[in-house]
């Protein structure tokens, strides 16, 4: 199967590394709460939910609501950048926003999504 986006994988790779590299000790704002969450699957059909984030101290729990799905996953946060695995390959990558918006990837940057406080 090929994939009609290979240059913006590359590209949020790369903006990943970036970010990664950039990394700051855990930042004082906080990013337990709920959110709204907006996205786009691998194969470029949207969806919308909800996300319950609990966040102890760079340990976080995420608890997801797509339509009648229910997905969960905990990982890491190191300054505005959060590691979640929730049983895919690979992990939700999230980056913060001044806004305290979450913009994230998944599936190995073939999916996006936005978590909206």
């Amino acid at each position: 199967m090929t994939y009609p986006f290979p240059a913006r994988r590359t590209l949020i790779g790369g903006l990943a590394a970036i970010l990664i590299a950039a990394a700051v000790p855990v930042s004082a704002q906080g990013i337990t709460g709920s959110y709204s969450a907006e996205g786009r699957n691998p194969d470029g059909s949207s969806y919308s939910g909800t996300v319950q984030i609990r966040d102890n101290g760079g340990v976080v729990e995420m608890h997801w609501q797509v339509g009648s799905q229910a997905y969960t996953g905990s990982g890491t946060r190191n300054g505005d950048v959060v590691w979640v695995n929730w049983g895919d390959t690979y992990p939700v990558v999230y980056v913060r926003m001044p806004s305290g918006e979450l913009h994230g990837t998944w599936s190995n940057g073939r999916a996006l999504e936005r978590l909206i406080p």
